[in-house]
């Protein structure tokens, strides 16, 4: 088979954030391996711009539909299409890619990444939020079309590479770790006057403003324990979380005769984009070795739920099922962007979000598990509509 023959066909969604920066970083360390076909962004349009021309992409796609002319002026002569808006990422995704790296953040995500499984296309999927409103739907998708989904949250990387040659029936439960973020050592009655200044700045990781706010609430954990019901077939009864200060262990295992399995790592998020993209080989990643003498002790803490109520929240839509998971992510984000925009407190993002879900209960509670993504979009029409209203209510 010649080189050209082996060459991977792959598209990045959410290229400018800081897991597509590192998927792209990957790729282009092995610039004969793979055919760039899509990378798609927000407003970094002059970072968008400079990837796809670096890497030969076939198209770049801005999802704000205004900025089509900046974008076809940072592209001019280069031979990269520029489009923009929603439709155009729907073709990106339609477009054929071998492996598509899922990364644009919030529901957003949810139809390109459904359209490149209809493709039978692998997804890596780092879009959390693609299962927590729809993960039944994924997963029929995926196995209708011949699809793959494969996690790239550093939590259920851990958690799938841990169960590699393990039989599921042998588990016991699943330990997702939380950094704690910003706010772990903030006594609770200071929360509430918490900015989202301090709130945007991560102990370990390097992220975007909205998941480092989320990492600090305790949402991005509480969406990812529904991803990791919904990802690995789970009941709620058997995921826990903990506080692990250091970030190095990511994710444990347990087993029906007693041992944890755990992934151990630095806190470097081209360890799972790479297992990800290479799969199912392992091959060399330019990431830290740990030095476990250097690093000297690991700690643990318990994830308080008063502290950190959206861990509530999460245990409460597991339970519930259907699409309460569409209307918590939805009603999430509307909260985040009042927060952000100092609306309202950092404490009060947690009462909204269990407000709109009470308020939805009864639309809700008849809905199982068989939900086409037009359902979806009605659930998160409804609790983002309710989210305003509940938050117009407090001026």
């Amino acid at each position: 088979m010649s080189s050209e023959q082996t060459r991977r066909r792959v598209s990045i969604f959410g290229a400018t954030g800081s897991i597509g920066q590192s998927t792209i970083d990957l790729i282009a360390r092995a610039p004969d391996a793979y055919d760039v076909v899509a990378l798609t962004g927000g407003q970094n349009i002059a970072q968008l711009a400079r990837d796809a021309i670096r890497l030969g992409a076939q198209v770049a796609v801005t999802a704000d539909a205004a900025r089509l002319p900046d974008l076809q002026q940072a592209l001019a002569g280069s031979g990269v299409e520029a489009a923009a808006g929603r439709t155009a990422l729907v073709e990106a995704a339609d477009r054929p890619a071998d492996w598509v790296m899922s990364a644009i953040v919030g529901a957003a995500g949810l139809e390109p990444g459904l359209r490149a499984l209809q493709r039978g296309a692998t997804l890596a999927l780092a879009n959390k939020e693609s299962m927590v409103c729809a993960g039944p739907l994924m997963l029929r998708t995926a196995q209708a079309h011949g699809g793959r989904l494969l996690p790239v949250d550093s939590e259920h990387s851990a958690v799938f590479q841990a169960l590699i040659g393990e039989d599921l029936d042998a588990v016991e439960r699943v330990i997702i770790t939380a950094s704690g973020g910003a706010f772990r050592d903030w006594p609770v009655e200071d929360l509430a006057h918490a900015t989202p200044e301090q709130a945007a700045t991560h102990p370990n990781w390097d992220m975007g403003q909205r998941i480092t706010i989320d990492s600090a609430s305790m949402f991005n954990k509480a969406l990812e324990l529904i991803e990791t019901k919904e990802f690995f077939g789970l009941s709620p009864d058997q995921i826990e979380t903990v506080v692990h200060p250091e970030s190095m262990i990511h994710a444990l295992v347990g087993f029906n005769d007693g041992a944890l399995m755990a992934h151990v790592g630095a806190p470097d998020m081209r360890h799972a984009i790479g297992f990800a993209l290479h799969y199912p080989e392992r091959k060399p990643l330019p990431v830290e070795r740990l030095d476990l003498v250097a690093l000297g002790q690991m700690t643990f803490r318990p994830a308080c739920e008063t502290r950190w109520p959206a861990l509530r929240l999460a245990r409460e839509v597991m339970e519930a099922g259907g699409l309460n998971g569409a209307a918590f992510n939805a009603a999430k984000e509307i909260a985040l962007d009042a927060f952000i925009a100092k609306q309202i407190g950092f404490t009060r993002m947690a009462e909204v979000v269990e407000e709109v879900l009470n308020r939805l209960s009864t639309q809700l509670c008849h809905i199982d598990d068989l939900f086409d993504l037009d359902m979806v979009v009605e659930a998160d029409h409804l609790a983002r509509t309710q989210a305003r209203q509940v938050i117009a209510e407090d001026t």
